[in-house]
């Protein structure tokens, strides 16, 4: 198997001995850091990878069931590189955090086209069972560390895990959207998108006793 020819700047397009799946997958990433996810349709993807207008119909029913399986390969990145960030909280929660977020930003910026299809696109994860499980276990790596880092305040005086994990998830993600990506939709910041993260992480888990000079008091 193997893409018959490359374009200028790396787009690929055609394939050889039924690559369908991956050459629309392919396509459709293309297009998606091209248009954005609601700038094609089914027949340009199609026609990006080379292949007649009713050749996708093979591996996916519509435009959106495409559009959920790039979304489906993106949370399992992201679970991958949110939880090698984390690495079990080691050497401590805070340092782990810390390399978690950066992980977060990391990919938002690597991976555009992924983070649009999971994020923007408006994908309903609930239309596949496997797409909802690899979503949630991406967002499981985020609860990981809420945890580890509610467990250091007394236990009289956590908080919900799950709210900071949303809290701090929302806080990662807006950074993402907004200046950490890889496309013409990060705005302009007189700062790196990871030293405005590390400051509101800061001041949220200092508001919460859980900052590492407060924690555990």
């Amino acid at each position: 198997m193997g893409w018959s020819k490359d374009e200028p700047g790396g787009r690929r397009r055609g394939y050889h001995h039924g690559n369908l799946r991956e050459a629309l997958i392919e396509a459709a990433l293309s297009l998606i850091a091209e248009k954005g996810p609601s700038g094609f349709s089914f027949a340009d993807a199609a026609r990006s990878a080379g292949v007649s207008s009713a050749a996708p119909y093979r591996h996916f029913r519509d435009r959106d069931a495409l559009l959920a399986d790039v979304a489906h390969r993106g949370f399992e990145l992201f679970e991958q590189r949110l939880a090698t960030a984390w690495n079990d909280g080691r050497p401590d929660p805070f340092t782990a955090f810390e390399s978690t977020g950066r992980a977060y930003l990391a990919f938002a910026r690597e991976e555009p086209s992924h983070y649009s299809a999971m994020f923007e696109a408006g994908v309903d994860l609930d239309s596949d069972p496997e797409l909802r499980k690899a979503a949630d276990r991406a967002f499981a790596v985020l609860r990981q560390a809420a945890d580890a880092l509610c467990a250091l305040a007394p236990a009289g005086a956590r908080p919900p895990a799950l709210m900071v994990s949303l809290h701090l998830w929302s806080m990662s993600h807006g950074i993402a959207s907004l200046f950490g990506r890889g496309d013409a939709g990060r705005r302009k910041l007189p700062m790196a998108p990871e030293e405005l993260l590390e400051a509101g992480v800061l001041v949220y888990l200092r508001g919460l006793g859980l900052d590492r000079g407060g924690s555990g008091r």
